[in-house]
């Protein structure tokens, strides 16, 4: 039963698309097909990143409202969970966004691994539609580099980018970083390195395209919500005295 869901309704729709992608907007480059494949997945999940963008902006402003709680019921951490779980309802913060969009991608890397595994050829072209043309041949060579064996250079450029961003986000809090933020700016990059340096070639372009995404689109959406946050801070809120 579950190994049917997995391939009728998970495998085999990805399987189609990238090999429709092949066959008809890539000139049979399947390293392309992949980028587009990721692409239209991240664009699926677009309303989900937005919503983790606004929450990181939200949580933003409200972090001294939570402060508050925090110290008020301090002395009990139970309660104070509860409290600050019930502030963070009531103000509608979605905690699911982000976990939807690392856990579709992550589910898409373990797809993209299956189509790979032992190969593009025999029985998998068996699932593909009636409306998918078989391709004769599949071309796994992506900029001179086979998509379907391992690499060291494209996981070293996936953990530089990974290095860079992380460096560049604890850049804006430098006077609160700790010696674990340091160490995770190492580490991170240096795991992904190391598990990418054993998996086909194509997880690196997989995970390096949806971090360019992320780098452009995300990134913008975070200066655009910015921007709308810092004008609203801006404005004078009106103190009602105490009686």
């Amino acid at each position: 039963m579950l190994t049917h869901i997995w391939t009728v309704y998970l495998f085999q729709p990805v399987f189609n698309l990238l090999v429709y992608f092949y066959n008809e907007l890539t000139n049979q480059n399947l390293g392309v097909a992949v980028i587009y494949l990721t692409l239209l997945l991240r664009f699926v999940l677009l309303p989900f990143s937005l919503i983790n963008v606004w929450n990181e902006g939200f949580y933003k402003k409200i972090s001294k409202d939570i402060s508050k709680i925090a110290l008020a019921y301090k002395d009990d951490p139970v309660l104070q969970n509860q409290e600050i779980r019930e502030f963070l309802r009531h103000h509608r913060i979605n905690p699911w966004a982000k976990a939807i969009v690392l856990g579709v991608q992550a589910l898409t890397l373990v797809l993209l691994y299956q189509v790979f595994l032992g190969g593009i050829h025999g029985s998998k072209f068996d699932l593909l539609y009636p409306q998918v043309e078989r391709p004769d041949f599949i071309n796994t060579q992506f900029l001179g580099f086979d998509i379907g064996s391992r690499s060291i250079l494209w996981p070293a450029i996936v953990a530089i980018f990974l290095f860079l961003e992380v460096s560049w986000e604890q850049r804006k809090k430098k006077k609160l970083l700790m010696n674990s933020d340091v160490v995770y700016k190492v580490l991170f990059p240096l795991i992904i390195f190391i598990v990418l340096a054993v998996l086909p070639l194509v997880k690196s372009i997989f995970i390096l395209t949806s971090l360019i995404f992320s780098l452009i689109v995300v990134g913008g959406a975070r200066i655009l919500f910015g921007l709308i946050g810092s004008s609203k801070d801006n404005e004078e809120v009106p103190v009602k005295e105490s009686d």
